[in-house]
């Protein structure tokens, strides 16, 4: 059989690599949903509102469209876990001089210190992807890339997509250092360090 860029494969190797990937899919999603349910819940976040903040975070405000584009979600839940964390005093919703139609969030400053307050006390220990992926670690010596699986994931929801992606966690190389085995806002390693010397 032959597809779009004229490529030759197989109906059973189509049918096994969408199983395969359905498969790992939903045995990763599952490992991801418990870890990540358990890494928020003390901040009485649910995966969404987590999710809507880390991406107004790096977005430095975002309208509710991209905010479900970029979170994988319908708009309706965009806007309506957007409206509970606005209650919570998390998120601000504003509208634009030069765009009118959309609705824009932004994160207050309680919202900023909760995600920077989540980045901080992240344990990987208690985390299974990360104790799964360990043995990869110290094999190779580096976390794996995901390269295949990014190029999957780009040419289903593009480039845009991928670049926000990526600007997430150079936002995090960029604003977060280690300070004696903890992740810390470098902002914050400057004020704990001049705590110490007065």
């Amino acid at each position: 059989m032959k597809l779009q860029n004229e490529k030759e494969f197989t109906m059973k190797e189509a049918l096994v690599f969408s199983q395969r990937m359905a498969q790992l899919s939903k045995a990763l999603w599952k490992a991801v949903e418990k870890d990540w349910q358990q890494w928020i819940k003390p901040y009485d976040l649910n995966i969404n509102e987590h999710h809507i903040l880390w991406i107004a975070y790096n977005l430095k405000g975002a309208s509710i469209s991209e905010i479900a584009k970029f979170g994988v979600m319908h708009v309706s839940t965009a806007f309506n876990f957007s409206k509970k964390l606005e209650e919570r005093g998390l998120l601000q919703f504003s509208k634009r001089e030069n765009d009118k139609r959309n609705t824009y969030i932004e994160l207050t400053d309680e919202g900023n210190g909760i995600l920077t307050n989540l980045m901080e006390n992240y344990n990987p220990t208690e985390s299974t992807l990360f104790q799964g992926a360990l043995p990869l670690q110290e094999c190779y010596g580096k976390f794996p890339e995901f390269i295949e699986l990014m190029t999957i994931v780009r040419k289903v929801y593009g480039d845009d997509f991928m670049e926000i992606f990526e600007h997430s966690f150079h936002n995090i190389d960029e604003e977060m250092d280690e300070k004696d085995g903890k992740l810390r806002k470098k902002e914050n390693i400057v004020e704990i360090e001049k705590a110490v010397v007065q």
